[in-house]
């Protein structure tokens, strides 16, 4: 494992907007990473990029250190100036060896994501390896690695909590709309085109919801989203005067006063009776508390939802124990397991050299002796040295394996 080697840029020591810059054009991917294995040494390669990491991970004797990261940043012609480039690496991380496994073991649980729990990561580390994999960057010292990595990772989000709660407001604000059990012709109307309206509406189209009608200040914008969900775009002035009813409104603006007055409430209701639903992440509210005072609603807003988002994050930090403790024991699987492969790579040639040594009886040192055997000796002893040759081969192998576990 001394010859697994990290370079990353990450969100910790970088601005996000920065890293933008060391993202590499998939075009001309393979071609850079390949000519930069050869030219400093390395023996395997993959590139990860996501938004708030961009990574190297190689496997090679080399000595890795900020001398040789920058060389290999430049080598990879990113368009970097001087100044740039001397900041990226300034700003680096570079790990070797337990420590590099350690890492990528770390990110792949997400334990060192901006988020922890979000499972995303390891989605786009098994792409990133596959990728180059199939590019014939990798080879077989990546290859355990990355079985490693991804063992390690479905345990750790199979027997902890630390993905299991959803901490963005706009997952909990569906959650929540979930629960009510709308069905999936619901009429829905959305109040406000930004992305978090645009997010919710996603988990919505996802679930089959499909009547939409959508309102914005810039009609545009409204028809765009409308195009996009299937449903009818309008000016936000036309709340006041439409007339085809609803059974939920998702609400997000950044108007300073209410969009949802009482008596819009009252004309969008066209005389319908019955629980109506009111999604509301806008800061300050777009619905009026007279709304509340006199109608019966199911009312989701964006104060409620925090307080749950950071609630369930909290949660998420208290399983990091229970994370680093797999990590941990899949490190020291992983290490007993390199040593057992070393075993089996250095004794491949045992079967070989056991077939020297009785080619060389049979037929050179007791030549005369085996020839002047009839035809049932021969065959006994043919069979003899089949069962001895066998024994032989598996012996070695399974004593030093012994030892090997013994000692650990």
């Amino acid at each position: 494992m001394k010859y697994l080697k990290v370079i990353a840029f990450t969100h910790k020591h970088i601005e996000l907007k920065e890293l933008g810059k060391l993202v590499m054009c998939q075009e001309n991917l393979t071609e850079k990473l390949r000519d930069a294995k050869a030219r400093f040494g390395i023996s395997e390669i993959f590139y990860l990029s996501t938004c708030n990491r961009v990574e190297f991970v190689m496997s090679t004797p080399q000595i890795v250190d900020k001398e040789f990261a920058h060389a290999f940043l430049q080598d990879l012609q990113m368009g970097l100036c001087t100044h740039s480039a001397s900041a990226f690496i300034e700003a680096a991380s570079i790990y070797e060896g337990q420590e590099a496994m350690n890492h990528l073991l770390r990110t792949s649980c997400s334990l060192e994501s901006l988020i922890v729990g979000e499972k995303e990561i390891l989605a786009q580390l098994r792409k990133a390896y596959d990728s180059c994999r199939e590019a014939g960057l990798t080879g077989d010292s990546l290859r355990v690695v990355m079985n490693c990595i991804v063992k390690t990772a479905k345990e750790v989000y199979t027997h902890t909590n630390i993905s299991k709660n959803p901490i963005s407001v706009v997952s909990l604000a569906y959650r929540k709309l979930r629960d009510l059990k709308l069905c999936t012709n619901a009429r829905i109307l959305i109040i406000g085109a930004g992305e978090t309206n645009r997010n919710i509406a996603k988990y919505l189209q996802k679930h089959k919801f499909s009547n939409f009608s959508v309102f914005n200040r810039t009609l545009a914008n409204a028809q765009k989203l409308a195009a996009d969900l299937g449903g009818e775009a309008f000016d936000l002035a036309d709340l006041k005067t439409f007339n085809k009813g609803f059974d939920a409104i998702i609400t997000c603006t950044s108007a300073i006063d209410p969009i949802i007055t009482a008596e819009v409430y009252t004309s969008l209701l066209q005389g319908e009776e019955g629980k109506k639903t009111i999604v509301d992440l806008a800061i300050p509210n777009d619905t009026a508390p007279e709304v509340l005072e006199q109608h019966d609603v199911n009312f989701i807003e964006v104060h409620s939802l925090n307080e749950v988002a950071k609630k369930n994050l909290q949660e998420r930090y208290h399983e990091l124990v229970h994370a680093e403790a797999i990590i941990e024991q899949n490190i020291a699987e992983f290490l007993v397991m390199l040593k057992q492969r070393k075993i089996e790579l250095a004794m491949r040639q045992v079967p070989e050299k056991i077939k020297e040594i009785r080619n060389n009886a049979v037929n050179t040192v007791f030549a005369e002796e085996v020839q002047g055997m009839d035809k049932e000796s021969r065959e006994i002893l043919e069979k003899v040295m089949n069962y001895m040759e066998k024994k032989y081969i598996s012996v070695p192998m399974i004593m030093a394996k012994d030892i090997l576990i013994n000692n650990n």
